[in-house]
């Protein structure tokens, strides 16, 4: 099999509609735009987000503070949440997903200080606060920012 030899499978594909070949096409004449108006002329039609000149709602809705599109989002795990893996297992994000601790790994993982850890694990990790690097230390683990 050659490349020029595939094919969609039969009746998986439909002929496109040629507008304005004839009334016999059921899209003559006017080619499904009606009768004059701004949308039946060409590059006719109105920009995205205008309402007829009424007060679009992007300019209605208050707009507060400052957003910072730069800013990164971490998943954020507490030290107790370490105690569902076995002693000696490296926790990293993959790790984290798969035993449903985190959804989605974002920007990275920031592990925080809530709880205590009884485990020896190595976590792997974006972000460590002060005390969930101490306390992972002090249950015998290890900590490795990436």
């Amino acid at each position: 099999m050659k490349l020029f030899e595939l094919k969609p499978s039969a009746g998986t594909t439909k002929d496109a509609k040629r507008k304005g070949r004839g009334h016999g096409s059921g899209n003559g004449k006017t080619a499904g735009r009606g009768h004059k108006g701004q949308n039946a002329r060409s590059g006719g039609g109105v920009r995205i987000g205008f309402e007829g000149g009424q007060m679009p709602i992007y300019r209605r809705l208050p707009k507060r503070g400052f957003n910072n599109i730069f800013a990164k989002s971490y998943a954020e795990i507490n030290v107790s949440d370490l105690n569902k893996f076995d002693n000696g297992a490296v926790v990293d994000a993959a790790a984290l997903v798969e035993a449903g601790i985190i959804k989605k790994t974002l920007d990275g993982v920031k592990v925080l200080g809530n709880g205590s850890v009884d485990k020896k694990v190595t976590v792997k990790a974006a972000k460590f606060t002060v005390s969930a690097k101490e306390k992972i230390e002090a249950a015998g683990g290890k900590v490795e920012v990436m």
